[in-house]
């Protein structure tokens, strides 16, 4: 984002919702010298944290509080904004993992992460429950697809429209094949309340270890 000096800065987007008014506040934040500045950018009203950020983000641009920085040589993503949700959403122990996580974990669950369900299938579960033979996957919108937030690339469409169509069928024959070895397999989007999902995969693990 520019600033007065002419200089730039890496900036975010923090939400603030004021309870009194049931009103979501988007603002800018960024550091200046090792203290932490803010400017107010609009209000937002959307249903999803996500579609909230992308709002204010496209808020920003508009009234020329942020511009993009270049995109690194080789690319393929429509900008950095882009691109930053893709390099977020590649990674293991994601935000969404995390949160599922600790929510199992308040429930008093254990479990195991980021294990191959089955040895011989090269594929990983982002929560394992060896025992009761329960899978939970914890899916990003962009890189599997979702059919409520996914947006295609706009530079090499037709590229980043197979790699997501492959990674789908991908996920579709994960589930196939730990089901026909008698698994039960859950799959959440990053999107969805976890909280409500932690109390789905517990019911089916309390299900399993009772054998009803």
């Amino acid at each position: 984002m520019p600033l007065d000096d002419g200089s730039c800065a890496r900036g975010s987007i923090q939400l603030r919702l004021f309870r009194s008014t049931r009103r979501i506040r988007a603002y800018l934040r960024w550091s200046d010298n090792g203290e932490t500045r803010e400017k107010y950018v609009c209000e937002v009203y959307e249903p999803t944290r996500r579609a909230n950020l992308t709002l204010a983000w496209a808020k920003a641009r508009e009234t020329g509080k942020v511009i993009d920085e270049p995109l690194p040589p080789g690319s393929t993503a429509s900008s950095v904004s882009v691109r930053a949700i893709m390099t977020a959403n590649k990674g293991k122990n994601t935000k969404p993992e995390l949160v599922l996580r600790a929510a199992l974990h308040r429930r008093g669950l254990r479990y195991r992460v980021g294990i191959r369900p089955l040895p011989e299938l090269r594929r990983t579960a982002d929560i394992v429950f060896p025992k009761a033979k329960v899978a939970v996957f914890v899916d990003g919108c962009f890189w599997h697809g979702c059919p409520d937030h996914y947006r295609p690339a706009k530079k090499s469409g037709e590229e980043w429209g197979q790699k997501i169509k492959d990674n789908r069928d991908r996920d579709a024959s994960t589930t196939l094949a730990l089901k026909g070895q008698g698994w039960a397999v859950l799959r959440f989007w990053e999107h969805e309340d976890l909280d409500q999902a932690a109390e789905r995969v517990r019911e089916k693990v309390e299900e399993r270890r009772s054998g009803t």
